[in-house]
């Protein structure tokens, strides 16, 4: 057994030696894991004796993190947008630049009478739920080819008090919505090049769904399939709101028919990036 700056101190070395980026930081994240110890206790009590159970638990925790397993699926949740959700090695662990997705989204909705949307890859359920718990008014359809997704999708709706507002059903993009027209389609498709994935990060290309990460091909089928289709699902005036990976804007900006879409409009991520493509259906 040792003290909790002891197991600080030990973590530290053990995860900057397997190229953490924080691993001060992340080491006091896993003795909260383990101990179940707010921060301000850590260092209160630094010399706090882990028990048994507690060093057993820790020891695990630091294995998993020392060869590169995100800590958002050790710990399973995440926070986005304010709010925290349950994420597994089922769903993407949602990133601060999607967050520009749902400020977008509830900027286009917030002054429409009628605020119905559409998310295709609805993963955790993050963008539309974080959407829906700033738009009382609002309803969503969120579709996904994955169940393990869509099970995973559902709690986090019931969760944070919106499932009587989102219906999570499983759908390839549009199959099974039905009739149904929306004043928007959101979308974080699969944008991943396939000839990229071996370069990503260890704690991506190792853990996170690689169906969420890219299509198999280019990066750009699944976009293409749905600005193509989406044409279908959207009232007059609706929007389609993408986000979209770096150098993909100008192929994408060409795959909006001028005469069925007004001008896509980019907007760019806090690197200066094109992450978002926006545009409304005529």
């Amino acid at each position: 057994m040792s003290s909790i700056s002891e197991s600080l101190a030990k973590a530290a070395a053990i995860l900057a030696a397997n190229g953490i980026a924080e691993p001060r930081r992340e080491a006091a994240s896993l003795v909260m894991l383990a101990t179940g110890k707010e921060k301000i206790f850590l260092f209160a009590h630094s010399d706090y004796e882990l028990t048994g159970l507690e060093t057993s638990k820790f020891e695990s925790l630091l294995d998993r993190r020392a060869a590169r397993e995100p800590l958002q699926y050790i710990s399973g949740v995440q926070e986005f947008y304010g709010l925290e959700f349950e994420v597994t090695p089922d769903v993407l662990i949602p990133r601060p630049e999607t967050e520009l997705l749902v400020e977008h989204a509830i900027e286009l909705l917030k002054p429409r009478a009628s605020q119905r949307f559409c998310e295709i890859g609805v993963g955790s359920g993050c963008i539309s739920i974080s959407i829906l718990h700033h738009l009382p008014g609002a309803t969503a359809i969120g579709m996904d080819v994955s169940t393990s997704a869509i099970n995973i999708a559902r709690r986090n709706s019931e969760k944070h008090g919106i499932g009587d507002r989102l219906q999570i059903i499983e759908s390839d993009l549009f199959e099974n919505s039905g009739e149904d027209r929306f004043d928007m389609i959101v979308s974080n498709p699969p944008y991943v090049p396939s000839v990229d994935l071996e370069g990503l990060q260890p704690e991506v290309r190792d853990f996170e769904p690689h169906i969420a990460l890219s299509d198999g091909h280019d990066g750009l089928s699944i976009i293409s399939r749905i600005v193509e289709q989406s044409p279908r699902s959207l009232v007059s005036g609706g929007f389609l709101l993408m986000e979209i990976g770096i150098n993909q804007s100008p192929v994408v900006v060409e795959m909006f028919e001028s005469g069925i879409w007004r001008v896509p409009e980019l907007f760019p991520d806090l690197q200066g990036i094109p992450r978002l493509v926006c545009s409304e259906l005529i």
